[in-house]
């Protein structure tokens, strides 16, 4: 049972961090490529309606959408931590009813 336990926390492990690589992709290549480009709309580099709407839209729309993305990948990361925990501590009360019946059935000292 125990290679069981030890199995899936690997294998929640390996989510785990790919998980934490996917919130670094949409923070690092949508986000803030994202916000610079406003930055750059609002500094100057693109003026008029068109340059309004496209910040509007940008900050509006991409940016929020993007932002539950990355809340969805963090709350997901967050439940699989708490199952991790759950994996170690039904693995610990595992080993501890192993022993005690190890011990009690051939009476070990």
């Amino acid at each position: 049972m125990n290679f069981l336990f030890r199995f899936v926390r690997k294998v929640v492990e390996g989510v785990l961090s790919q998980l934490m690589q996917q919130l670094n992709v949409v923070q690092e290549l949508a986000l803030a490529p994202m916000r610079a480009m406003i930055q750059q709309v609002v500094g100057g580099v693109w003026r008029g309606e068109g340059a309004n709407a496209f910040v509007q839209e940008v900050s509006t729309m991409m940016i929020p959408g993007v932002g539950q993305v990355a809340d969805t990948i963090t709350t997901l990361n967050r439940n699989l931590t708490f199952a991790q925990n759950a994996i170690d501590r039904a693995d610990e009360e595992v080993s501890k009813i192993v022993k005690s019946k190890i011990l009690e059935t051939f009476q070990f000292f």
